[in-house]
């Protein structure tokens, strides 16, 4: 069953609304779900690459490339050698919370649930967002740099698709809960996996192949238009 609750908010496959202490975890993807840019392609704006980034960026948020490491590893190669001066500047300058992104982390949080911020980007941005929402855990990417410039190299382990999944379960069994009793909201094709096992998941102003799969769409509007589906 899908129906459309109000314009620009779909439900699929449940009657709303739920009740928001049903749920005990929340796990958000962070570019262009919590915030308004891919950090990645602003980044080689700055630079003057983005042409060459966002291509690979879009071909892997619309599920066209089926290796995200591969992906990312192609992109922040062609970083190399930035002046890593410019991530603050990307932050201060062009990096804003979406719309309804601070109501709805508070009302979460005041129904006493976990958030998580769970990002193929940068530890750089991602902790920082975590920060300024009082998110209770990021994980994300770390970039190369040395002598303050990128190294166009990912140090460690890389966030993806299955990553995400792994993150968010592991937040479930830290608040001892089932993944049923939790909501994951993103917007690409490596947040599928996360949101796939969780008990709700909602996609935000996202790819088509997120709309279709999300048992939510926010299609319009803000962040906190989730709490349309929540009581």
């Amino acid at each position: 069953m899908t129906t459309e609750l109000s314009p620009g908010l779909v439900i699929q496959r449940f009657t709303a609304p739920l009740p928001l202490n049903r749920f005990k975890v929340i796990a958000f993807d962070m570019d262009s779900t919590l915030i308004n840019i891919e950090c990645i392609d602003e980044i080689a704006d700055a630079a003057g690459k983005k042409a060459e980034v966002s291509a690979i960026t879009e071909a892997a948020m619309r599920g066209e490339v089926t290796d995200f490491k591969d992906s990312l590893r192609r992109r922040v190669a062609l970083l190399k050698g930035v002046p890593a001066t410019f991530l603050d500047q990307v932050y201060t300058e062009r990096l804003r919370l979406n719309p309804g992104a601070e109501v709805l982390l508070d009302a979460v949080h005041a129904a006493g649930l976990r958030s998580l911020l769970v990002s193929g980007g940068f530890t750089f941005f991602a902790d920082r967002v975590r920060d300024r929402l009082k998110i209770h855990r990021a994980q994300s990417n770390v970039l190369g740099i040395e002598d303050g410039l990128l190294t166009g190299e990912v140090i460690g382990g890389i966030v993806d698709g299955a990553e995400k999944q792994r993150q968010l379960l592991r937040a479930c069994e830290e608040a001892g809960c089932a993944p049923a009793e939790s909501i994951a909201v993103g917007d690409g094709a490596n947040d599928l996996p996360m949101m796939g096992a969780a008990g709700l998941s909602v996609a935000f102003h996202a790819k088509p192949k997120v709309r279709e799969q999300a048992m939510v769409a926010i299609n319009s509007g803000g962040l906190d238009r989730l709490l349309e589906v929540l009581r």
